[in-house]
Protein backbone atom coordinates (compact mmCIF):
# COMPACT_ATOMS: atom_id res chain seq x y z
CA UNK A 1 0.00 0.00 0.00
CA UNK A 2 0.97 3.62 -0.64
CA UNK A 3 0.76 6.24 2.28
CA UNK A 4 0.42 9.73 1.39
CA UNK A 5 3.90 10.57 2.18
CA UNK A 6 4.96 8.54 -0.55
CA UNK A 7 2.65 10.76 -2.98
CA UNK A 8 4.36 13.48 -2.09
CA UNK A 9 8.32 12.17 -1.33
CA UNK A 10 8.88 9.18 -3.30
CA UNK A 11 6.40 9.58 -6.78
CA UNK A 12 6.53 12.61 -8.89
CA UNK A 13 4.80 12.04 -12.18
CA UNK A 14 3.99 14.48 -14.82
CA UNK A 15 0.76 14.80 -17.09
CA UNK A 16 0.85 13.84 -20.57
CA UNK A 17 1.51 16.09 -23.56
CA UNK A 18 -0.23 15.54 -26.86
CA UNK A 19 2.04 15.51 -29.62
CA UNK A 20 3.03 13.60 -32.71
CA UNK A 21 6.00 12.33 -30.81
CA UNK A 22 6.90 9.82 -33.26
CA UNK A 23 7.38 12.63 -35.61
CA UNK A 24 9.20 15.07 -33.11
CA UNK A 25 11.46 12.38 -32.83
CA UNK A 26 12.06 10.93 -35.83
CA UNK A 27 11.55 7.54 -34.56
CA UNK A 28 9.15 4.77 -34.92
CA UNK A 29 7.70 4.83 -31.64
CA UNK A 30 4.67 2.48 -31.58
CA UNK A 31 1.72 3.04 -29.27
CA UNK A 32 1.04 0.40 -26.64
CA UNK A 33 -1.38 -0.38 -24.43
CA UNK A 34 -1.35 -2.90 -21.64
CA UNK A 35 -2.51 -4.32 -18.42
CA UNK A 36 -1.38 -4.96 -15.06
CA UNK A 37 -2.52 -7.94 -13.05
CA UNK A 38 -4.48 -5.59 -10.73
CA UNK A 39 -6.06 -3.42 -13.14
CA UNK A 40 -4.95 -0.45 -14.24
CA UNK A 41 -4.10 0.22 -18.08
CA UNK A 42 -0.58 1.64 -18.61
CA UNK A 43 0.98 2.80 -21.81
CA UNK A 44 4.00 2.54 -23.14
CA UNK A 45 6.28 2.92 -26.61
CA UNK A 46 7.97 -0.29 -28.39
CA UNK A 47 10.68 1.43 -30.65
CA UNK A 48 11.88 -1.84 -32.90
CA UNK A 49 15.70 -1.25 -34.47
CA UNK A 50 17.51 -3.12 -37.07
CA UNK A 51 20.87 -4.35 -35.10
CA UNK A 52 21.44 -6.47 -31.98
CA UNK A 53 17.95 -8.30 -32.09
CA UNK A 54 17.70 -7.45 -28.17
CA UNK A 55 14.91 -5.48 -26.56
CA UNK A 56 15.60 -2.96 -23.65
CA UNK A 57 12.93 -2.89 -20.88
CA UNK A 58 12.96 0.81 -19.66
CA UNK A 59 11.51 1.11 -15.89
CA UNK A 60 12.38 4.98 -15.48
CA UNK A 61 12.94 6.71 -12.49
CA UNK A 62 10.30 8.85 -10.11
CA UNK A 63 9.84 11.77 -11.93
CA UNK A 64 8.04 13.11 -15.08
CA UNK A 65 7.08 10.30 -17.57
CA UNK A 66 8.38 8.44 -21.00
CA UNK A 67 8.40 11.80 -23.10
CA UNK A 68 11.48 12.80 -20.69
CA UNK A 69 13.47 9.49 -21.68
CA UNK A 70 12.69 10.84 -25.24
CA UNK A 71 16.38 11.94 -25.92
CA UNK A 72 17.59 8.91 -24.26
CA UNK A 73 15.36 6.40 -26.18
CA UNK A 74 16.31 8.44 -30.16
CA UNK A 75 20.25 7.23 -29.10
CA UNK A 76 19.66 4.08 -28.35
CA UNK A 77 17.77 3.66 -31.70
CA UNK A 78 20.27 4.68 -33.32
CA UNK A 79 22.71 2.90 -31.51
CA UNK A 80 20.92 -0.29 -33.29
CA UNK A 81 18.91 -1.23 -30.06
CA UNK A 82 15.05 -1.97 -30.12
CA UNK A 83 13.68 -0.28 -26.45
CA UNK A 84 10.67 -1.03 -24.85
CA UNK A 85 9.86 2.05 -22.30
CA UNK A 86 6.41 2.66 -20.22
CA UNK A 87 4.92 4.39 -18.17
CA UNK A 88 3.85 3.15 -14.14
CA UNK A 89 0.64 3.65 -12.83
CA UNK A 90 -0.64 7.08 -12.74
CA UNK A 91 2.47 8.20 -14.74
CA UNK A 92 1.70 9.94 -18.11
CA UNK A 93 -1.34 8.24 -19.44
CA UNK A 94 -0.92 5.15 -17.58
CA UNK A 95 -4.09 4.95 -15.06
CA UNK A 96 -4.13 4.49 -11.26
CA UNK A 97 -2.09 5.56 -8.33
CA UNK A 98 2.05 4.35 -8.19
CA UNK A 99 2.99 2.31 -4.84
CA UNK A 100 6.08 0.31 -4.69
CA UNK A 101 3.75 -3.36 -5.25
CA UNK A 102 2.25 -1.54 -8.08
CA UNK A 103 5.44 -0.17 -10.02
CA UNK A 104 6.56 -4.05 -9.60
CA UNK A 105 3.22 -5.25 -11.11
CA UNK A 106 4.21 -3.12 -13.75
CA UNK A 107 7.09 -4.01 -14.49
CA UNK A 108 5.76 -7.71 -15.06
CA UNK A 109 3.26 -6.46 -17.09
CA UNK A 110 5.42 -5.11 -19.30
CA UNK A 111 7.62 -8.31 -19.37
CA UNK A 112 4.38 -10.29 -20.15
CA UNK A 113 3.98 -7.78 -23.27
CA UNK A 114 7.33 -8.34 -24.39
CA UNK A 115 7.96 -11.81 -24.07
CA UNK A 116 4.18 -13.28 -25.03
CA UNK A 117 2.88 -9.92 -27.23
CA UNK A 118 5.92 -9.58 -28.60
CA UNK A 119 7.37 -13.44 -28.49
CA UNK A 120 10.99 -11.70 -27.50
CA UNK A 121 13.01 -14.78 -26.07
CA UNK A 122 14.15 -13.76 -22.10
CA UNK A 123 17.51 -14.22 -23.65
CA UNK A 124 17.24 -11.45 -25.78
CA UNK A 125 15.92 -9.16 -23.23
CA UNK A 126 18.04 -6.97 -21.25
CA UNK A 127 16.39 -5.11 -18.10
CA UNK A 128 17.33 -1.70 -17.88
CA UNK A 129 16.79 0.69 -14.87
CA UNK A 130 17.17 4.38 -13.82
CA UNK A 131 17.14 5.51 -10.40
CA UNK A 132 14.06 4.41 -8.65
CA UNK A 133 13.32 2.37 -11.72
CA UNK A 134 16.67 0.39 -10.53
CA UNK A 135 14.94 -0.97 -7.76
CA UNK A 136 11.85 -2.28 -10.06
CA UNK A 137 14.61 -3.42 -12.72
CA UNK A 138 16.11 -5.88 -9.93
CA UNK A 139 12.71 -6.68 -8.34
CA UNK A 140 11.75 -7.95 -12.27
CA UNK A 141 14.72 -9.83 -12.52
CA UNK A 142 13.67 -11.79 -8.75
CA UNK A 143 10.71 -12.71 -10.60
CA UNK A 144 11.41 -13.26 -14.18
CA UNK A 145 14.39 -14.51 -16.10
CA UNK A 146 16.17 -12.19 -18.71
CA UNK A 147 19.88 -11.86 -20.62
CA UNK A 148 21.26 -8.82 -18.40
CA UNK A 149 20.31 -6.11 -15.53
CA UNK A 150 21.46 -2.46 -16.42
CA UNK A 151 21.44 -0.63 -13.41
CA UNK A 152 21.85 3.81 -13.69
CA UNK A 153 21.94 5.89 -10.97
CA UNK A 154 20.43 3.40 -8.29
CA UNK A 155 20.44 3.07 -4.37
CA UNK A 156 20.22 0.14 -2.16
CA UNK A 157 17.13 1.34 -0.60
CA UNK A 158 15.10 3.79 -0.04
CA UNK A 159 16.49 3.74 3.74
CA UNK A 160 19.93 4.46 2.69
CA UNK A 161 19.16 7.19 0.48
CA UNK A 162 17.11 9.27 3.59
CA UNK A 163 20.34 8.06 6.14
CA UNK A 164 22.30 9.64 3.84
CA UNK A 165 20.38 13.04 4.18
CA UNK A 166 19.17 12.86 7.23
CA UNK A 167 21.79 10.96 8.94
CA UNK A 168 20.64 8.59 12.04
CA UNK A 169 16.62 9.84 11.95
CA UNK A 170 14.55 6.90 11.07
CA UNK A 171 12.53 9.18 8.42
CA UNK A 172 12.14 5.88 6.48
CA UNK A 173 9.89 4.25 9.00
CA UNK A 174 7.08 6.84 8.03
CA UNK A 175 7.06 5.82 4.40
CA UNK A 176 5.65 3.06 2.96
CA UNK A 177 7.83 2.70 0.38
CA UNK A 178 10.68 0.40 0.90
CA UNK A 179 12.62 -0.77 -2.30
CA UNK A 180 15.30 -2.91 -1.03
CA UNK A 181 17.31 -3.22 -4.23
CA UNK A 182 20.53 -4.18 -2.33
CA UNK A 183 19.01 -7.38 -0.49
CA UNK A 184 17.24 -8.63 -4.01
CA UNK A 185 20.15 -8.17 -6.24
CA UNK A 186 21.94 -10.62 -3.73
CA UNK A 187 19.69 -13.37 -5.19
CA UNK A 188 20.40 -12.52 -8.61
CA UNK A 189 22.93 -14.30 -10.41
CA UNK A 190 22.79 -12.75 -14.44
CA UNK A 191 25.16 -10.31 -15.31
CA UNK A 192 24.82 -6.78 -14.35
CA UNK A 193 26.07 -3.04 -15.24
CA UNK A 194 26.00 -0.34 -12.86
CA UNK A 195 26.20 3.15 -14.18
CA UNK A 196 26.66 6.55 -12.06
CA UNK A 197 27.73 10.01 -12.54
CA UNK A 198 30.82 11.05 -10.21
CA UNK A 199 29.16 13.95 -9.38
CA UNK A 200 25.35 12.84 -8.93
CA UNK A 201 23.74 14.87 -6.03
CA UNK A 202 20.47 13.21 -6.10
CA UNK A 203 22.27 9.71 -5.45
CA UNK A 204 25.40 9.97 -4.26
CA UNK A 205 28.03 7.70 -6.03
CA UNK A 206 28.86 5.65 -2.68
CA UNK A 207 25.33 4.55 -2.87
CA UNK A 208 25.49 3.02 -6.32
CA UNK A 209 28.92 1.45 -5.62
CA UNK A 210 27.37 -0.70 -2.29
CA UNK A 211 24.71 -1.33 -5.51
CA UNK A 212 27.43 -2.64 -7.32
CA UNK A 213 29.20 -4.50 -3.93
CA UNK A 214 25.58 -6.37 -3.63
CA UNK A 215 25.70 -7.45 -7.36
CA UNK A 216 26.73 -11.19 -7.66
CA UNK A 217 29.60 -11.36 -10.34
CA UNK A 218 29.46 -10.94 -13.63
CA UNK A 219 29.48 -7.12 -12.64
CA UNK A 220 31.07 -4.12 -13.60
CA UNK A 221 30.87 -0.65 -12.91
CA UNK A 222 30.97 2.32 -14.83
CA UNK A 223 31.35 5.65 -13.64
CA UNK A 224 30.58 9.11 -15.68
CA UNK A 225 33.12 11.49 -14.65
CA UNK A 226 31.43 14.97 -14.40
CA UNK A 227 28.05 13.58 -14.57
CA UNK A 228 25.32 14.57 -12.37
CA UNK A 229 21.35 12.74 -11.72
CA UNK A 230 19.55 13.94 -14.63
CA UNK A 231 22.26 14.94 -17.16
CA UNK A 232 24.43 11.61 -17.01
CA UNK A 233 23.38 10.41 -20.71
CA UNK A 234 24.15 14.41 -21.94
CA UNK A 235 27.73 14.26 -19.82
CA UNK A 236 28.64 10.70 -20.78
CA UNK A 237 27.58 11.00 -24.55
CA UNK A 238 28.67 8.89 -27.71
CA UNK A 239 30.92 6.77 -24.41
CA UNK A 240 28.62 6.37 -22.88
CA UNK A 241 25.82 4.80 -25.01
CA UNK A 242 28.35 2.80 -26.55
CA UNK A 243 29.16 1.05 -22.76
CA UNK A 244 25.65 -0.06 -22.99
CA UNK A 245 25.72 -1.10 -26.57
CA UNK A 246 28.75 -2.98 -25.68
CA UNK A 247 27.21 -4.86 -22.38
CA UNK A 248 24.30 -5.83 -24.91
CA UNK A 249 26.64 -7.23 -27.03
CA UNK A 250 27.92 -9.41 -24.77
CA UNK A 251 24.58 -10.59 -23.28
CA UNK A 252 22.54 -11.15 -25.93
CA UNK A 253 24.09 -13.65 -27.81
Amino acid sequence: MSNILDQIFVYHPMPWIDRDWARVSGIPLEEVWFQAEDGPRLFGWYVEARGTGAVLLWCHGNAGNIIHRLENLVELYRLGLSVFIFDYRGYGRSNGTPSEEGLYADALAAYTYVTETRRMAPQRLVLFGRSLGAAVAVELASRQPAAGLILESPFPSVAAVVRHYYGGLPLHWFLGARFNLADRLKQISIPVLVVHGDRDEVIPIELGRQVFEAAQEPKSFYPVPGAGHNDLYLVGGRAYFQRLKQFVETVVR
